[in-house]
């Protein structure tokens, strides 16, 4: 007789899982939190053998890790945020899920090691330097110069991995891709976006 196992509530769909939040966390969701067809997209793609090393840049409260980490359990998912209070959110929310192949660091990209991941995932973590509004918060300084400063940072990252690294973009302005990587695959509206390093 065959079991029949039920996915944790939390893994249902984008109401669910965000009951993992506070209030606060939820109405941000929209706008700054990864849907999650979105990730589970995302992740099967970047996921693409047993073992492989995915960094989140600017994982938030760490919604794509922990999707990708359940649906993904062979490959290991990382987030990098620089946000104290939401790293500290996505730490108990992998507690809450024991999501074991999911971890997060505190500090900004330009901190992180690199060269210990695979494939990247990217949800324009930069854009609110551009943005007039919607900020998730007022506690970073936003400049047009910091949004190149970070899209330069992250080109010349992704410029000097490997050839078969694979990056995901969502709701990119694409500044951060180098031309050595080729699109491969992209949702109808464009905004997903799937590249593969010649």
């Amino acid at each position: 007789m065959n079991k029949i196992i039920l996915e944790p509530i939390w893994q249902t769909n984008d109401l669910e899982f965000d009951k993992l939040y506070s209030e606060r966390i939820r109405q941000l969701s929209r706008k700054h939190w990864t849907p999650m067809e979105i990730a589970k997209k995302a992740a099967r793609f970047l996921a693409s053998a047993p073992g492989t090393k995915i960094l989140d840049i600017g994982s938030g409260v760490g919604k794509f890790c922990l999707i990708g980490a359940y649906n993904f359990p062979a490959s290991f998912f990382y987030g990098i945020e620089q946000r104290e209070d939401l790293y500290q959110i996505a730490v108990t929310a992998k507690g809450t899920t024991g999501t074991g192949n999911a971890n997060f660091f505190l500090g900004n990209l330009t901190q992180v090691d690199h060269t210990r991941f695979d494939h990247f995932y990217f949800y324009n973590a930069f854009y609110e330097n551009l943005a007039g509004d919607g900020h998730i918060d007022q506690l970073l300084p936003y400049s047009t110069e910091l949004y190149l400063y970070y899209s330069r940072y992250l080109y010349g990252m992704l410029e000097s991995k490997k050839s078969g690294t694979r990056l995901v973009t969502f709701h990119s302005l694409e500044d951060e891709v180098p031309p050595c990587y080729q699109l491969v695959d992209a949702t109808v509206d464009l905004n997903l976006k799937m590249w593969v390093k010649s």
